[in-house]
């Protein structure tokens, strides 16, 4: 009999507004299938992106080839590559249309350390092996191949969610997300477990600075 913290989420709990979604995610447990063998991250960080009415989401000025997934049905994998080195994955929730999403900002390795320290050989401890969006991907061998994937298939999908254990309230903090600026800047839409080792450190936007011509 299937444990009930290894059953997979349905695809109706990502077809929920995104903040309800992003709070609980925390805990829950994300399975990622290599050939190598299986991935298991408990889930400890998300930011929420709000589609049209978020400035910070990719989605804010409407649909492109790039975040097409986003428009889709809830419950696939969003990646996308940033600075020209990184991948990020969110997860696409809320009705079809709507095209919000939660990035997963970082968890813990509940199994599989020892695949992911081959990709993360920075890493000074296993609490750094996913800490921060860029290492979790990295750490899970996530890349756009992955764009689309349905988490809700269950056994065997490339990547899957399981439903873990839910955080009590007592637990659960928020603040502005990383790294957003403009008008989406002051949003407290990151959510994290108190405590939790593997939490990345909090940075404020960074306006990039501009080169004066010298005549």
């Amino acid at each position: 009999m299937e444990s009930p913290d290894r059953v997979p989420l349905p695809r109706e709990f990502f077809d929920r507004p995104v903040l309800e979604v992003a709070t609980d995610l925390l805990g829950r447990v994300l399975v990622r299938s290599t050939d190598e063998g299986p991935i298991e991250l408990r889930l400890t960080e998300v930011e929420a992106y709000a589609g049209a009415v978020d400035p910070g989401s990719h989605a804010f000025r409407g649909r492109t080839a790039r975040n097409a997934v986003m428009f889709g049905p809830p419950g696939h994998a969003y990646v996308y590559f940033t600075y020209g080195m990184w991948h990020c994955l969110n997860l696409v929730c809320g009705p079809e249309g709507e095209a919000s999403g939660v990035l997963l900002r970082a968890g813990e390795i509940l199994h599989g350390a020892e695949l992911t320290r081959k990709r993360r050989l920075s890493a000074r401890h296993d609490r750094e092996l996913a800490k921060g969006p860029a290492r979790l991907a990295t750490a899970l061998d996530v890349d756009r191949s992955l764009n689309g994937a349905d988490v809700c298939a269950g056994p065997g999908a490339p990547l899957s969610i399981q439903a873990g254990t839910p955080i009590t309230d007592d637990r659960l903090r928020s603040g502005p997300r990383t790294g957003v600026g403009g008008d989406g800047a002051s949003h407290p839409w990151r959510f994290w477990i108190d405590g939790d080792p593997s939490v990345s450190p909090y940075r404020a936007h960074a306006p990039r600075r501009r080169t004066s011509r010298r005549t």
